[in-house]
């Protein structure tokens, strides 16, 4: 995750200006950005089971109290976590060609899962919601189906631009050809680097009549 830097700024008197404090419901921006990092930096260093709210609270430098005002659980925390990630690490580029997109879309989906922080909070909480059904619901409901959207986009791009056929199940596409990245990733912790992406998606194209962009 990206971390924050404030930089104080001045009125027109020379006086410091006032800092702004957050939303209509007065949550500080910088304290929420600085337990979503706490959060994800005490997840890598000590497990799923080492993460509590008072370690959180403790590396964020803020209090149990004001933790506990924004969420109720650490789950909730790394949830928040892992949705900023997603949003400012894992973009779906769009370069106007399918073999161009989904080759740099898997290679970066690969990465964000297998060597990042954020990748070791999605794992966390995928074991989570094996044994706690109220949790997997929200999983599912918060990340999992925008994640799903996001694995599309590159082949509803595609189909939009006439390279893939109308009527073409993307949903199964999708799950062939990012199942594999995920089973590794949970399953088997093989390597997900780019040559195995890069097959992934050549086979992909190849079973489509299209042709793999050339190697570099």
């Amino acid at each position: 995750m990206a971390r924050a830097t404030q930089t104080a700024g001045t009125s027109g008197t020379g006086r410091p200006a006032p800092r702004h404090h957050g939303n209509r419901h007065g949550r500080s921006e910088q304290a929420r950005l600085s337990v979503l990092n706490a959060a994800d930096d005490l997840l890598a260093e000590k497990g799923f089971a080492g993460v509590t709210m008072e370690g959180i609270a403790t590396r964020a430098g803020v209090s149990k109290q004001t933790i506990y005002r924004w969420w109720s659980a650490k789950t909730d925390i790394l949830m928040d976590a892992l949705l900023q990630d997603v949003a400012e690490d894992l973009p779906v580029r769009d370069r106007g060609d399918l073999a161009l997109d989904l080759r740099g879309y898997l290679c970066d989906l690969a990465g964000f899962l297998s060597g990042s922080d954020s990748g070791a909070v999605f794992k966390a909480l995928v074991a989570q919601a094996q044994h706690d059904p109220a949790f997997a619901r929200d999983f599912r409901a918060r990340y999992l189906d925008g994640q799903r959207r996001r694995d599309r986009l590159p082949l509803e791009r595609a189909m939009e631009r006439g390279e893939l056929p109308p009527g073409l199940d993307l949903t199964a596409e999708t799950d062939q050809l990012m199942g594999p990245v995920y089973y590794r990733v949970l399953v088997t912790d093989e390597p997900v680097g780019q040559e195995f992406t890069d097959r992934l998606v050549d086979a992909f194209l190849h079973r489509h009549g299209l042709t793999p962009p050339a190697n570099d």
